[in-house]
């Protein structure tokens, strides 16, 4: 039977081997792949082959790279906000739909191509067909953007961009951490924030789930993280100057005690709602029980 390996040199020496962690780190993969990363190849081809075309051929192809560069951008973070909008039971609609303006742009930059190339420029049909094509097989290859919400139905629109605001905040606090973290050069410290970190995002995504929550939250996801942030940093400092252990025992002691925090409080709430939904059952039965209607 497979066992999992362990032992004084691994990131958590104090486990047993044979012995699993109790809590999975996340593994982050980044949504942007291989076909969206070519895409910044076309501007420096269209760069190099207009360089010597002339001033009007070299203007067009500037125009027409730094198009192109645009879309390839765009591309990059809708595919991130479209991972991200996909990730979550509960998320708003992208604000700006970065995936078909990356279209648009990707089609603009062909067409100025197209034209750069071109021995005259009275010629516009065959830029625009090219341009109309290139947009269209690059929405084609990418898809757009996500154009409705979900699971926003009966939510407070104004409770939800409250709680947006505090995810956002809070998110932003937890990278900082793992920036920090990153400078004590210790692989076991880095593997217990992590873990921490995912107990941290199950409140989040609680949250989200049920604005309702965040009033209890709210100083989780806010004061404690904060704080956490703050005794990261300083215990990163130290740790990369002096390599102190005891300072090390006493920042892991820090994250145990907030991991058994934050994870009683997502369990807290869901116990509630759990309550608040027995309690909607119990009124519609007796409601039905009023109106003559039995239930078994």
């Amino acid at each position: 039977m497979a066992r999992r390996f362990g032992g004084k040199y691994s990131p958590d020496g104090s486990a047993n081997v044979g012995t699993p962690s109790a809590t999975r780190a996340r593994v982050t993969v980044d949504p942007v792949g291989g076909r969206a990363n070519l895409m910044f190849l076309p501007p420096v081809v269209l760069l190099a082959t207009t360089l010597v075309g002339g001033a009007a051929s070299l203007t067009l192809g500037l125009a027409g790279a730094g198009a192109l560069a645009l879309g390839a951008w765009l591309l990059r973070e809708g595919l991130r906000a479209e991972a991200a909008f996909a990730e979550r039971k509960v998320a708003r609609r992208p604000a700006l739909p970065r995936k078909i303006l990356a279209g648009g742009v990707t089609g603009i930059g062909t067409a100025l191509a197209v034209a750069a190339h071109q021995s005259g420029l009275s010629e516009i049909v065959a830029p625009v067909l090219f341009g109309l094509c290139g947009g269209a097989l690059h929405i084609a290859a990418f898809g757009i953007d996500p154009l409705k919400s979900k699971g926003m139905e009966g939510i407070d629109t104004f409770q939800q961009d409250r709680v947006a605001r505090v995810v956002d905040e809070a998110e932003k606090t937890l990278a900082e951490m793992s920036d920090a973290i990153a400078r004590a050069g210790d692989r076991k410290a880095e593997a217990r924030l992590a873990r921490f970190q995912d107990t941290a995002r199950t409140l989040i995504r609680t949250v989200e789930e049920d604005p309702r929550d965040l009033t209890a939250a709210r100083k989780y996801l806010s004061v404690y993280l904060r704080g956490a942030r703050d005794a990261t940093v300083k215990f990163a400092d130290i740790y990369a100057r002096t390599g102190d252990t005891g300072a090390r025992d006493d920042y892991l002691a820090l994250l145990e005690d907030l991991e058994q925090n934050f994870a009683a409080r997502t369990e807290k709430s869901l116990l509630d709602d759990r309550s608040d939904l027995t309690v909607e059952i119990d009124v519609l039965r007796e409601r039905l029980s009023r109106e003559g209607v039995r239930l078994k």
